[in-house]
């Protein structure tokens, strides 16, 4: 079953830019507009939609490149409708483990191909997780369960809600899209070249897919863990859940980057893993009014325009270094899962009106960087990270107080005698954070950082700050799957989502869960 997409497909599509000063002087009527403007061969026009809006900013005159859907005569949009989903099968059951963006779209799938899901979460739902979160931010006092990356709607729930994603399957991912729209989602990010939900607005478009789930059938356990499995002639027999067993049919792993207890419990049962090269850094902070004022040339340019964002990679001995989520007006977060180690990472409210940009800054991290850990096999990567993250909280001095420095004085390799402001909540120590990494990763940090301000010039601003460590980009390991999803080794048992190793945010994650549901209903 495929959700009513294609039924707002447009007739026509005509690509078009205008400058942001005429654009927003014609706010009032921006269909007469582009009428007038820029669609005078069209007549009998009935509607006009925009399919896709970026900005450009790299001439002094900025303007918004639109990709605009016209209708005319009888070629009129339909709205997006309701799913209608078959009776469910009550002898068909896939037990997905996360409640994150893999595990609520493959139970979204579930549903469409008539499968009953059961999804155990260990976190709590979004109104008690939301609590546990405001005393981190407020004490820095963690809970190991309920936390920035465990909970309803995983990672992606209070950091952020980006929807951007370099997949090329444009169809699929607007079918995630329009779920979302359904589900309360502004219908902006149809269109939005960078869509973007917000921390503020996620929330309850998670609850309201979880009703969805609730209402068509499944069911969705919170505060029940995945504890132990059982085995039996290659395939998982049993699950034990808070330590109680029920037989399991089909295992659907979709539990996060963070889920460190899952990948221990498949190491104890001898299921193949695979270390998997992934990034670690800083993150970093601007005020926004600096950020907007080195993108967009001018105030008057600010004052028209979101606030301003940047995206930038380059190669430092033969390496990457790039910018990672960058959260224009936004926030940085504690992200760490358990006591003893620290953890940053970012989110914007929907308005992005924040007074602080923030961005991680991270390099790759492989085989070289780990080689200390290799005794742990497929684990080495995880307790490498690990290990920084124990010596960052060492550098903070506790209680998610996380190291910090200023950027001249990083750039310069000498201590801050004070730190500037940054949103970071829990609180900062000065660091050197010189110290933090292997010489090799720190080099490439800095040295890319002193690339970053050729390319943005002023970006080494007396205001900004490092916090650390970004460390929490992507999994250190992969679960194997084959051509058809499933584990090599176990044939009941289908890794999903970011934290199996196949996915990076929150569309890919949604994409990957409907992908694998679609191949468990294939191999039946």
């Amino acid at each position: 079953m495929e959700t009513s997409w294609k039924s707002i497909v447009p007739y026509h599509t005509i690509e078009i830019s205008v400058p942001i000063t005429d654009y927003h002087q014609n706010m009032d009527d921006l269909d007469s507009f582009y009428a007038k403007n820029f669609l005078s061969q069209f007549t009998n026009i009935n509607s006009i939609t925009t399919l896709k809006k970026s900005t450009d900013a790299r001439k002094p005159t900025i303007k918004y490149n639109l990709r605009l859907g016209v209708y005319t005569d009888l070629d009129y949009p339909k709205k997006l409708e309701n799913l209608k989903y078959p009776p469910l099968n009550s002898k068909e059951v896939i037990h997905i483990i996360g409640f994150g963006p893999a595990g609520i779209f493959a139970a979204i799938k579930c549903l469409m191909l008539g499968i009953k899901p059961i999804v155990i979460e260990r976190g709590k739902p979004v109104n008690k997780r939301r609590r546990d979160v405001a005393v981190l931010n407020r004490s820095g006092v963690i809970d190991s369960e309920s936390n920035y990356c465990f909970g309803e709607g995983g990672a992606g729930t209070f950091s952020d809600g980006k929807l951007y994603t370099r997949s090329h399957k444009r169809g699929k991912i607007q079918e995630i899209l329009d779920l979302f729209v359904l589900h309360g989602a502004d219908p902006a990010i149809l269109y939005e070249a960078h869509p973007h939900i917000g921390t503020n607005k996620l929330p309850h478009i998670i609850e309201n897919l979880r009703e969805t789930i609730i209402q068509q059938g499944g069911e969705v356990r919170f505060e029940q863990k995945l504890t132990e499995i059982k085995l039996l002639n290659n395939r998982v027999h049993q699950i034990a859940v808070n330590h109680k067993w029920e037989s399991c049919q089909t295992l659907l792993l979709a539990t996060g980057h963070s889920a460190r207890d899952v990948y221990m419990l498949l190491h104890k049962h001898k299921i193949s893993l695979e270390a998997k090269p992934f990034a670690m850094g800083f993150r970093i902070e601007h005020p926004q009014s600096l950020i907007n004022t080195i993108q967009y040339h001018s105030p008057e340019n600010a004052a028209l325009l979101p606030p301003a964002s940047y995206s930038l990679v380059c190669q430092v001995k033969n390496k990457g270094v790039f910018s990672f989520c960058m959260c224009p007006g936004g926030v940085i977060a504690p992200a760490a899962t358990d006591k003893n180690e620290v953890v940053v990472n970012g989110w914007s409210p929907s308005k992005r009106n924040g007074k602080f940009a923030n961005s991680g800054w991270v390099t790759e991290i492989g085989e070289k960087e780990w080689k200390e850990f290799a005794q742990h096999g497929a684990l080495a990567g995880l307790k490498f990270q690990k290990s920084i993250e124990e010596k960052a909280y060492q550098l903070g001095g506790g209680q998610s107080k996380v190291p910090a420095q200023n950027l001249t004085d990083f750039l310069a390799d000498r201590p801050s005698a004070t730190l500037n402001k940054t949103s970071y909540h829990p609180g900062v120590t000065p660091a050197d954070l010189n110290t933090l990494y292997p010489h090799d990763v720190t080099y490439r940090l800095r040295e890319g950082l002193r690339e970053m301000t050729k390319k943005l010039n002023g970006f080494n601003h007396e205001l900004a700050i490092v916090t650390a460590p970004e460390s929490r980009t992507s999994a250190p390991v992969r679960i194997p799957r084959t051509a058809m999803f499933c584990h090599p080794e176990i044939q009941n048992l289908f890794p999903c989502g970011e934290g199996a190793g196949y996915a990076g945010g929150i569309i890919s994650a949604a994409l990957d869960g409907f992908r694998v549901v679609q191949a468990i209903n294939e191999l039946k």
